[in-house]
């Protein structure tokens, strides 16, 4: 499990994320919003457009509009999902400045880091592979 020193991303490990305290992880339907997270503020939504391990611009649809400044994109555990120069040129043409991909621990604490700072900043993260 990792840890994070500060903002609303507590902790992380395999598929689960604690998130101000409360839990997100696959299975239990009253344990949160599901192993792929959207993260915006402190909203936290199923990233349930994620299919695959191929991103796709479509997938990227939920941040898109809410005035987004900076995306950090969570690609797995392992760095499993793929995140094409197209699905980063489409958040570009929606306004979205800025795009950062790292594998999902990294993913989290750069969130965490550009939260705190008061950047308009979302995350879509894969909570596995």
């Amino acid at each position: 499990m990792v840890r994070f020193e500060a903002g609303p991303i507590e902790r992380f490990s395999w598929g689960k994320f604690i998130i101000r305290g409360k839990e997100h992880s696959e299975g239990d339907e009253r344990v949160g919003k599901g192993k792929d997270i959207c993260l915006i503020g402190e909203e936290v939504s199923r990233w349930k457009e994620r299919k695959g391990h191929r991103l796709a611009p479509e997938m990227l649809e939920r941040v898109y509009g809410r005035g987004i400044e900076v995306l950090v994109i969570g690609c797995g555990v392992h760095r499993a999902l793929e995140c094409p120069d197209d699905v980063i040129a489409a958040a570009h043409q929606h306004g979205i400045a800025e795009v950062i991909v790292k594998a999902t621990p990294e993913a989290c604490q750069e969130y965490n880091r550009l939260y705190n700072q008061g950047r308009r900043v979302a995350l879509l993260a894969h909570g596995t592979c």
